[in-house]
């Protein structure tokens, strides 16, 4: 029973956010960052390249620790390790490159545009109640 909050990015910058739930979500499970799989589990048409993720207490997906396994590795950049000074190596818990169920939060770059949500009708009625509460 995995589930997965999937934060998707395109070419243009502009990301959204989707849930995956049990079935919709066992496409993800054993693929390691850097693979592709095909966009419709989201829907949408093409493909979704696996750039990273944490699991659900908050530590972060590192590409070069093969498995799915949480680990201290010692770091002196990269993911998951900021304001090092120079020469400056840190030991820190990170997680493999291998999505597994443990995983909470995956990112994805889709390779062409989202599509664009029309949230006009929603701001539109939310600018008339302004006005009218103005009056």
């Amino acid at each position: 029973m995995a589930n997965f909050k999937l934060t998707i990015s395109d070419i243009k910058g502009k990301s959204m956010s989707k849930e995956l739930k049990d079935s919709d979500a066992n496409p993800l499970l054993g693929l390691q960052l850097g693979n592709e799989t095909d966009a419709s589990i989201v829907g949408l048409n093409g493909k979704l390249k696996l750039t990273g993720g944490s699991d659900k207490s908050g530590v972060p997906m590192r590409n070069d620790i093969h498995g799915a396994a949480r680990k201290y590795v010692l770091l002196s950049k990269g993911v998951g390790l900021q304001n090092a000074e120079t020469g400056q190596r840190v030991r820190k818990l990170m997680r493999g490159n291998t999505v597994s169920e443990e995983i909470y939060q995956v990112n994805c770059k889709f390779d062409g545009e989202l599509p664009v949500e029309k949230a006009s009708d929603e701001s539109e009625s939310t600018e008339e109640s302004a006005q009218d509460k103005k009056e």
